[in-house]
Parts: C-alpha cells; sequence; structure tokens
C-alpha cells in the first residue's frame, strides 16, 4: 500500500511538473516569442533556407516598426502562412523604384547589405518611377534579395496588424547562433555574412 502512495504522489508530482511547463511554454509562445523557419531565399544573403529564429512578438506592443526592422508577418494573400521581410518605409514615407534602385522620401537608399545592389525590379504595387505613399498603419517590406523576394513591390504594403514580431535571434545552425543585427545602422557585410523568405 506504501509503494502505491508513493508511485501516486510521483505520478501527481510529474503530471503537475508537465501542466506548469506546458502553461509556461504556451504564455511565452502566445506573447512574448515565436519560433519561425527561414523558407526559400529571398532574405539571402542574410538569412538563409532552413535557419531557425526567434520572433519578438512583445516589442512593437509599445513601440512601431521603424526602417531597417526584420519583421515575420502574415501573408497577405494567405494568413496561415508568415513571411520574414525587412521594412524599408513606415507611415509618412515614399518608397519609389527608380533605375534599379529604392528611392526613400526622394533619396537613394544606399544597401550595401542587400544582394545585388542597383537591379531593383519593379512590380504591380511599386511600379518604375511611381511614388508610394505610405498611409498609417502601412509598412512596405523587401526581401534582401530584391530580384528573387515576392514583396512590397508586387502586393503592396502591409498593415501593422499582420506583423507578427520582429526576428531577434538565431538559434540553428549553431555557427550562425546569436542576437541578429536587424537596422540599416547594426548592419555590414562583416555581420550579415552567413545570416522567413518566401
Amino acid at each position: 500500500m506504501w509503494f502505491l502512495r508513493q508511485l501516486w504522489a510521483f505520478f501527481l508530482d510529474f503530471l503537475e511538473t508537465i501542466v506548469v511547463s506546458l502553461a509556461i511554454f504556451a504564455v511565452v509562445y502566445l506573447f512574448l516569442f515565436q519560433p519561425h523557419q527561414v523558407e526559400g531565399r529571398s532574405m539571402v544573403p542574410n538569412f538563409q533556407n532552413g535557419e531557425y529564429i526567434l520572433t519578438d512578438k512583445i516589442s512593437y506592443r509599445f513601440h512601431e516598426p521603424e526602417r531597417g526592422d526584420v519583421v515575420v508577418f502574415h501573408s497577405p494573400q494567405d494568413a496561415r502562412i508568415d513571411f520574414i521581410k525587412r521594412v524599408i518605409g513606415v507611415p509618412g514615407d515614399s518608397v519609389e523604384v527608380r533605375q534599379g534602385y529604392v528611392y526613400l522620401n526622394n533619396q537613394k537608399l544606399e544597401e550595401a547589405f542587400i544582394n545585388e545592389p542597383g537591379r531593383v525590379s519593379q512590380g504591380r504595387f511599386l511600379r518604375e518611377g511611381v511614388v508610394a505613399e505610405i498611409p498609417d498603419g502601412q509598412y512596405a517590406v523587401m526581401g534582401d534579395n530584391r530580384l528573387h523576394s515576392s514583396d512590397s513591390r508586387e502586393w503592396g504594403l502591409v498593415s501593422g496588424e499582420m506583423i507578427v514580431g520582429r526576428a531577434f535571434f538565431r538559434y540553428w545552425p549553431m555557427p550562425a547562433f546569436g542576437v541578429l543585427a536587424t537596422t540599416e545602422g547594426e548592419l555590414s557585410m562583416e555581420s550579415v555574412l552567413g545570416v522567413v523568405s518566401d
């Protein structure tokens, strides 16, 4: 009888540990951080296909996304799919594709971290030489691999409500393990070589 009581007590302790662990995981997953796998090559050279990142879901509750942030958001075409792109323009900005470059507020963006600078093509939404004004609550996003990215040039602006969070930490593969540099000021070729796409 004593053995059964001990076994029962052990089982209850084990069950309690599992329930508490699942509750903590649920809170972290739903409100703080969410894992994502990079799929595709639209963010090469900074993010590679098959990498795993953590998305910070809380910081945008306290401030708006900024230019240069790498964000994960629900696809405008299918909300069940998440994309990863870089914020190029924020509310109040104007964005234009002109002669292979992106112009923000009529200034050519110097983007040393993108794949093949000077070869940006237009899309159905952002046409060559046509200025797009970004209204409140909307963001222009683009992949760093501009020639192989479906982004705001093609399907338009992204609503702030569709943004899941900011990519902030890469945990796989192990050689690339660490905090991500996400803003233009933090990025240099040394910090991004070897760093979710469509």
